[in-house]
């Protein structure tokens, strides 16, 4: 008797595992492209595939994916892959593991936990911004560099937690907005950032602009929304212009007057939206 609770322990991963391979064999490329489909649709956000089929044992693959908002595309990626993990499922955890590769240098990485208690983590290297739509399309902005990014979000009591780390080496950022206002353009030997995320809200711990001229630094918090890009924002941009750099882009800094709080020093305020936002 006492091996009972052995062969049920056992046993109830082997049976989700082999009910997922069945639905997976019996149901067809083209239904389980419409259910991420529609999770996307649901999110806000447009989501398209070529390529598109499973991928032994239990996952699927794509040649290519395309994620889209109502102001064009945001991200691109290649030889994408997601399969189930099989040991978390002994443990009776749903979680899959993914990859793919942004441009021609780019790749990513991680994994995603299903169900009550859903999370994430991401290992991201490699990636020319340049390769990101998103500044092109929505931002219309032109930019260069190569992003990291890693970090991981889990729920706890319904609620996301966690910590993200951005760095970009080489960047250089033309055309940058905030709604109508144009902000300088600079080439930055470094830039880091880290996001805190805590009871429904993302807070920058840090994230600082390290350029040729200028020194730029933001702070502040974001309420997060469904879909994200509806978060509503609390910013704050602090820019530390050097006189030859405050001279060379004079018309830009001029605009900004009324955020100068004191001789090469800027404050401005940015609220609006993650996918919206303005000064």
């Amino acid at each position: 008797m006492k091996t009972r609770p052995l062969y049920l322990a056992a046993g109830i991963p082997a049976g989700i595992l082999l009910f997922l391979l069945l639905t997976l064999a019996f149901t067809p490329n083209d239904a389980i492209k419409g259910v991420l489909v529609r999770a996307a649709d649901g999110a806000g956000y447009t989501l398209s595939f070529t390529g598109f089929a499973k991928a032994l044992p239990v996952g699927i693959k794509a040649s290519s994916v395309e994620l889209s908002s109502p102001q064009g595309s945001l991200l691109a990626l290649r030889e994408v892959r997601v399969r189930l993990e099989l040991l978390p499922l002994l443990g009776g955890k749903l979680r899959l593991a993914y990859r793919g590769k942004i441009g021609t240098g780019g790749s990513l990485e991680g994994d995603a936990t299903l169900g009550k208690a859903p999370g994430w983590s991401l290992d991201a290297h490699g990636i020319r911004l340049e390769d990101i739509p998103f500044f092109s399309t929505v931002a219309g902005a032109k930019v260069k560099g190569e992003l990291r990014v890693t970090g991981s979000i889990a729920t706890k009591k319904n609620v996301p937690e966690g910590d993200l780390q951005l760095a970009v080496k080489g960047a250089e950022l033309a055309g940058v907005k905030m709604g109508a206002m144009p902000l300088p353009d600079a080439s930055y030997r470094q830039i880091r950032g880290a996001l805190h995320v805590e009871k429904g809200r993302a807070q920058l711990k840090s994230f600082t602009l390290d350029g040729e001229g200028i020194y730029v630094r933001l702070k502040g918090e974001t309420m997060l929304a469904t879909p994200l890009g509806a978060s509503a924002l609390n910013l704050t941009m602090e820019m530390m212009p050097q006189p030859a750099f405050l001279d060379k882009q004079k018309f830009v800094f001029l605009l900004l007057t009324k955020y100068q709080t004191s001789p090469g020093a800027f404050s401005i305020p940015i609220h609006g939206t993650l996918a919206h936002p303005a000064i």
